[in-house]
């Protein structure tokens, strides 16, 4: 397969990584604050703008009749394009540089958390008051957000590593934005831990989570416009 064609196939994942759970997520939140006709009394929501207010989690949105049935099947869609998009890079990568040092890290993050996205996704909504059962949650939840920004981080690195070979491909300026991205996510992930462990603060971590979840499905929209079209 063709360098052009490599590209061209990565270029067509990434956006739809980008729209599908941008769409899926603000579609069971317009959902559940909204269409309260839909919702039973007691899921019904109102929180104006989560992304500044912090009103509610993203869970919470979604893990209720009718919204989880937006909800599920798009995260499931969307680990199976991030399990693409890390194999289609792999591919994209060896054409240049067959045995790099970050070849398998990146793969094996990126794969790691696509799979941890789709167990989220599975015991999203199962109703069980267990404590270790809501720790497994939590964790799994964490783990897909850590397995992510680490799976970026080396993929941005790979990248610059080789950025003279692949420079008449690259839009360079959207690779700077993807280290700025990744970098401030990492920063912003070490400042939180203490804020996110501590109890309280209720609306500060959800807004926090908005934003995140933002940030982080924006480095696929910057991928497509990293790449130029063939030439």
């Amino acid at each position: 397969m063709s360098f052009n064609k490599k590209i061209n196939k990565i270029k067509f994942i990434s956006i739809w990584i980008f729209i599908v759970p941008f769409l899926a997520v603000n579609a069971c939140l317009i959902l559940t604050t909204q269409f309260h006709s839909l919702i039973s009394p007691e899921f019904r929501i109102h929180s104006p703008f989560p992304y500044i207010d912090g009103g509610v989690s993203i869970s919470r949105t979604a893990r209720y009749y009718p919204a989880y049935l937006i909800f599920k099947p798009a995260m499931f869609l969307t680990s199976f394009f991030l399990i693409r998009y890390w194999t289609y890079n792999k591919e994209l990568i060896q054409s240049f540089s067959k045995n790099h040092k970050y070849l398998n890290k990146f793969l094996l993050f990126g794969i790691s958390s696509a799979i941890a996205l789709a167990v989220h996704s599975l015991f999203l909504g199962i109703k069980f008051d267990n404590d270790l059962y809501k720790l497994f949650r939590r964790v799994v939840m964490l783990s897909f957000i850590i397995l992510e920004v680490v799976a970026q981080a080396y993929l941005v690195a790979t990248l610059y590593s080789i950025k003279g070979k692949i420079k008449g491909f690259l839009n360079e300026k959207y690779l700077k934005a993807k280290l700025f991205l990744v970098s401030t996510l990492i920063i912003v992930a070490v400042i939180s831990i203490p804020l996110i462990s501590l109890p309280g603060n209720k609306f500060l971590k959800h807004a926090l989570e908005w934003d995140y979840f933002l940030a982080v499905i924006l480095f696929y929209l910057l991928t497509f416009f990293m790449w130029k079209k063939n030439k």
